[in-house]
């Protein structure tokens, strides 16, 4: 599901612990135990770098965190930590990304690195989320 107010584009997502569903595919981790979150209003923002979730998120993930990173915010320059990878799925299609860690009163933050593996553009005629329409408008990635 996608909604669009004031010029934002807010999507459902599913965030799945990438660890956890290599375990379960392996047959270590009850498919069960497996830990994810369900957003059903993220921020698609293509001045963002990753996928960040807000604190709270991260810690309900149970989320490892491998390193710290300098980001450029409106606030100036900040360190945010960069936690393990996760299944990022939109409208069906699925990525796995890294996660950057934001304050919690920031949104969830869908950045260009997912959009472009999930290979979505934003539309901001429509201002919404759209297939690449140079890829037909199917998930597809570039090798060239």
């Amino acid at each position: 599901m996608e909604i669009v107010t004031m010029g934002k584009v807010l999507v459902s997502a599913r965030i799945e612990v990438q660890d956890d569903l290599s375990m379960a595919a392996k047959g270590l981790l009850a498919p069960e135990k497996v830990r994810w979150i369900d957003i059903p209003d993220a921020l698609v923002d293509t001045g963002a770098t990753l996928l960040s979730l807000p604190k709270r998120f991260v810690k309900e993930l149970g989320l490892a965190r491998h390193r710290t990173r300098t980001a450029r915010t409106a606030a100036g320059i900040l360190s945010f930590g960069i936690y393990e990878q996760v299944r990022l799925t939109i409208q069906g299609r699925d990525c796995i990304v890294e996660v950057a860690e934001v304050p919690d009163e920031c949104p969830v933050l869908i950045g260009q690195i997912p959009l472009e593996l999930l290979d979505f553009v934003v539309n901001a005629a429509g201002a919404k989320l759209i297939g690449n329409p140079d890829h037909f408008g199917e998930q597809m990635i570039d090798l060239l």
